[in-house]
């Protein structure tokens, strides 16, 4: 008995100690997440720590929940149902995190917005002064210099990246498009250019450390460290990329339309394309033994090339036949004159939506917008990829009304009356989901592998968002103020007519020389790369019998507003 006794003793001291240890373990656990959570709240993010990391799983990075997280209204429910006389769909069609008003949640993401520095400041350490360059990078350290957001001082290319920005990798990409330096501002930004900036600055006054590369200096407000990238241009030369654009109507007069041109005996597209890459310029064109350089204008808008007509040359061909014909190819240099964006210097009065959904091509009418407005757009979530890459407006509040729209996949009736206007962006449903199911796996770029499609989640994912697609579109026809219905296809394929029109709803007034230079830029940096799946079909017919019940849907309630109904394409033949 005494030694049974003296086992329930020992084993109720051990609980009661594994007790107490754990309660221990939990209590530090949460104040070292509650500690986390505060500094990344009240951090100021100079160090370029991505948002993604403060906000919860979900929600970080603008991603989709899982499907089964979704609620699946009947499609019966909706085809049956009159469109725009009853509730479109249970608002609660889309992903949680979409439809989520947790409080919590919203009060730290404002707080994060809000106590986000602007991108105009330095980075501010204890003790920091001039940084030296590192000897690492290719190349060498030329200087730090004067620049100007008005006239830049190195004119080629341009991009961003907002988190993990090297001094190697913008010397690799500038090398990739065929030009001598790289730039490098506000610790995020790179420039490229043939030819150096004229006005120097102190060493001191570049004091902006990369965002991706602790020790190293990229540059500082409106100052330029500048790299030579020599070295590396001769280890990527092979990799420049010249485009064929095909064979158009050559100008009455070439000299007039190109600013710069080469006279030449045996002229090879190579010898042009490098001679119009030191120049700047984004088209060389070819005409017998002459090369031209310069941008697509009103003059030679490249629109219409001629198919048919004896031209000589072809796509791996060195000249035309000299006359009313030319080749034109596109060099790696990028056509920069709509590369500058800003925010709206005051407060808009009318609050736009741009709506779609998911996968639907926000993101890419989102690059369109910015480069043709010249203005930032804005989001309603924070996607941390996309701010990386140069949308600036997904810091900003997405109710500072700074921006000159809106991303938002949302559909209810209380978010869709937030907003004065929208622009409706409509997608074939069988893309869109295929695009999002990509994103959902491969990220923004990426393609989803057979293994994704070939599971069960694929047949769920079809389910749950066929009919967010259709209920997303009818909740907008139903309870938008003011929209513009634009259909991704129609996009594609008469780009400056419809980007024309969205600027004109946007209320902003911009040159045809602007809109040429978005459509010389139309993909972007979010055009998906790698191999795509050949003859790939991914949908069963059960799933083409419940999507193409959404799409008579969709084009009934379209049609039945007054809008142009649902390409014909939409439904699969």
């Amino acid at each position: 008995m005494a030694k049974a006794f003296f086992r329930l003793q020992k084993f109720l001291r051990r609980t009661q100690f594994l007790l107490f240890f754990l309660t221990a373990a939990y209590l530090m656990a949460g104040s070292l997440l509650l500690l986390q959570r505060t500094r990344l709240v009240i951090q100021q993010g100079s160090r370029g720590t991505s948002v993604n990391q403060a906000l919860p799983d979900g929600m970080a990075g603008g991603g989709i929940a899982d499907p089964r997280m979704l609620q699946n209204p009947s499609p019966r429910l909706l085809v049956a149902m009159e469109a725009m006389q009853e509730p479109a769909l249970d608002q609660r069609h889309g992903p949680r995190w979409l439809v989520s008003r947790n409080s919590e949640l919203r009060q730290l993401r404002r707080r994060w917005f809000h106590r986000f520095i602007g991108d105009q400041e330095p980075m501010q350490t204890a003790g920091f002064k001039a940084m030296k360059p590192t000897a690492e990078h290719k190349g060498s350290y030329v200087g730090c210099f004067s620049d100007d957001s008005r006239e830049r001082t190195l004119k080629g290319a341009v991009f961003y990246d907002l988190r993990k920005m090297t001094v190697s990798h913008c010397q690799e990409a500038c090398a990739e498009r065929a030009y001598s330096y790289a730039g490098l501002a506000y610790g995020a930004e790179c420039y490229c250019g043939n030819t150096l900036p004229a006005t120097a600055a102190k060493a001191e006054e570049c004091n902006s450390e990369c965002k991706g590369e602790k020790g190293s200096v990229c540059g500082g407000v409106s100052r330029l460290s500048v790299y030579s990238v020599e070295e590396a241009r001769a280890a990527t030369r092979r990799r420049r990329n010249v485009i064929y654009r095909g064979c158009f109507r050559a100008p009455e007069n070439l000299t007039d339309t190109f600013p710069a041109s080469l006279i030449q005996p045996n002229l090879t597209v190579e010898m042009c394309s490098e001679f119009c890459s030191k120049k700047e310029f984004p088209l060389a064109v070819l005409r017998g033994q002459e090369c031209y350089c310069g941008f697509p204008t009103h003059h030679f808008p490249l629109r219409q090339g001629t198919e048919g007509v004896p031209c000589s040359g072809t796509p791996n061909a060195s000249t035309t036949t000299p006359g009313k014909y030319c080749l034109v190819y596109q060099t790696p240099v990028q056509d920069t004159r709509c590369t500058d964006r800003k925010f709206l210097t005051t407060k808009s009065k009318v609050f736009v939506a741009l709506s779609s959904f998911p996968g639907a091509g926000n993101t890419w009418a989102r690059h369109l917008i910015e480069h043709a407005t010249g203005y930032y757009t804005g989001s309603y979530y924070f996607d941390g990829a996309l701010y990386n890459k140069g949308f600036k407006g997904e810091k900003d509040h997405w109710r500072s009304r700074r921006t000159i729209c809106v991303k938002t996949h949302e559909s209810g009736k209380t978010e869709i009356e937030m907003f004065d206007s929208a622009i409706l962006l409509i997608r074939n449903p069988y893309k869109s989901l295929m695009a999002e199911f990509n994103r959902k796996y491969a990220g923004h770029l990426g393609y989803a592998t057979d293994r994704n499609w070939k599971s069960k989640e694929w047949p769920d994912f079809v389910t749950s968002y066929a009919s967010w697609w259709a209920s997303h579109v009818l909740d907008w026809l139903k309870y938008g103020k003011r929209l513009l219905v634009v259909h991704y296809e129609d996009l594609k394929q008469n780009l400056i007519p419809k980007l024309r029109e969205m600027v004109e709803f946007l209320n902003v007034t911009v040159t045809e020389d602007r809109l040429l230079c978005v459509e010389n830029n139309r993909d972007g940096n979010f055009k998906r790369s790698g191999a795509k799946q050949k003859d790939f079909e991914p949908f069963t017919q059960e799933m083409k019998d419940l999507i193409n019940r959404y799409i008579l849907t969709v084009d009934k309630a379209l049609r039945g507003r007054n809008f142009t109904g649902l390409p014909r394409e939409y439904v699969p033949r």
